[in-house]
């Protein structure tokens, strides 16, 4: 008998292969503003945490630090998966979580390695998240479309579609 996968280890699966995220945060002039960000995490712990490194001298990391609040956006239209999250982010000064996460990749962004002075580790507490993940092949999403609109049935259920709150 398999043990159920718990939330975090359904959204892991679902974003783990996406290379990023879209951070969408509000400007100072109330519009939003969307960045590409790579996330950091190996997994998606029971603090519901997101790791992502961004310059500390970026308006990004500026505009955070008076509106944390924030939506990260994956998504993985070869495997018909999306996925959702709102939380509150913040600039995390834990330099042994830093190490833990740096990578060589992430030398590109910051020369000067895991001490650089203007790498900054912005945390993402996750309080809501929301997914879409359609198993059907494309062929049956079609034939299901295609019968509900011949037919006048309600539209067809694709997939799975979760709200999950995390905190």
């Amino acid at each position: 008998m398999s043990t159920p996968k718990s939330d975090h280890d359904t959204l892991w699966e679902l974003i783990k292969d996406i290379r990023f995220g879209m951070l969408t945060h509000r400007h100072a002039n109330g519009m939003l503003h969307a960045h590409p960000l790579t996330t950091q995490n190996q997994s998606i712990d029971e603090g519901s945490q997101l790791y992502f490194f961004i310059s500390r001298k970026s308006e990004l990391a500026q505009r955070l630090q008076q509106d944390g609040n924030v939506n990260v956006s994956y998504a993985d239209p070869g495997d018909d998966s999306y996925v959702s999250l709102s939380g509150q982010a913040a600039i995390s000064e834990d330099q042994a979580k830093k190490e833990d996460l740096w990578s060589p990749v992430a030398r590109a962004w910051f020369p000067a390695g895991v001490n650089d002075p203007d790498l900054a580790l912005l945390a993402v507490h996750i309080h809501h998240a929301e997914y879409w993940d359609v198993k059907e092949s494309k062929m049956v999403q079609l034939a299901k479309m295609a019968k509900a609109a011949l037919t006048g049935e309600t539209p067809p259920r694709l997939g799975e579609h979760k709200e999950l709150h995390l905190s």
